[in-house]
């Protein structure tokens, strides 16, 4: 098999590649407090490691425990994939927002038990 081959292959094994989204959670393993989030690529979640690694992270108290404690005092975990169909009608982030509310009212990720703030 020649090196054009091989790179031809590599190519499709990568389209090929399913992109997996759906709900992850950030836990603080020393206070128990939770962030729910949503991503359409799990893959993105070297991403958010990153933000709060660089202090970028959009929820500030996330963010301030993160440096408080450490990120071995945190764990990130998928907790839910969004079913992926064949119907290119599905609305992909109105699934995903459902799921999101479904767990942020199983969580309930407010106050001293998350990083969400309720909404009114």
């Amino acid at each position: 098999m020649g090196k054009l081959d091989r790179k031809m292959e590599l190519k499709q094994a990568y389209k090929e590649v399913k992109i997996e989204g759906g709900i992850y959670v950030i836990t603080n393993k020393q206070n128990g407090k939770k962030f729910v989030g949503s991503t359409r690529n799990f893959k993105t979640l070297n991403g958010t490691k990153f933000t709060l690694e660089t202090g970028t992270h959009t929820n500030r108290i996330l963010q301030e425990e993160w440096h408080q404690f450490g990120k071995d005092a945190f764990e990130i975990e998928q907790v839910e994939t969004l079913k992926t169909s064949e119907n290119q009608y599905v609305d992909e982030k109105k699934e995903l927002e459902k799921l999101l509310n479904k767990w942020m009212e199983q969580l309930q990720p407010f106050g001293t038990k998350g990083y969400h703030t309720k909404k009114e």
